[in-house]
């Protein structure tokens, strides 16, 4: 645990959504490009990774992106950077959305390798 200020340490961006029906293969295939281009090599960008939801979640999709501080996303995406950014064509595809911010402060472990 530590006692930085929240906000000065990683931040997990999280955009999640609602899709519309049939168009989640769509989205997907979008977010490994379009909205990956939005975050991939952005200064404080320390990488993303996105997926879909499953059984009851089904209908959701994540896409999250991880930045070294609160600044690097304020840097990134302005103002409105408590706004959910839709590239264009995304709201065609998309009944719900929502933007999250989560201090990753208070811990954060990702093992070596995954055992099967």
């Amino acid at each position: 645990m530590t006692d930085n200020t929240p906000g000065e340490g990683p931040i997990l961006r999280l955009f999640e959504v609602k899709v519309r029906d049939g168009h989640a293969e769509t989205l997907m295939q979008k977010f490994s490009t379009t909205s990956a281009d939005v975050v991939r090599n952005e200064a404080g960008n320390c990488g993303y990774f996105f997926g879909r939801g499953m059984l009851t979640d089904a209908g959701r999709l994540v896409f999250a992106s991880r930045w070294k501080d609160l600044d690097a996303i304020k840097q990134r995406f302005g103002e409105d950077w408590q706004v959910a950014f839709l590239p264009e064509g995304y709201e065609d595809m998309i009944e719900e959305h929502a933007i999250r911010h989560i201090d990753l402060n208070g811990g954060w472990f990702v093992a070596d390798h995954i055992r099967r």
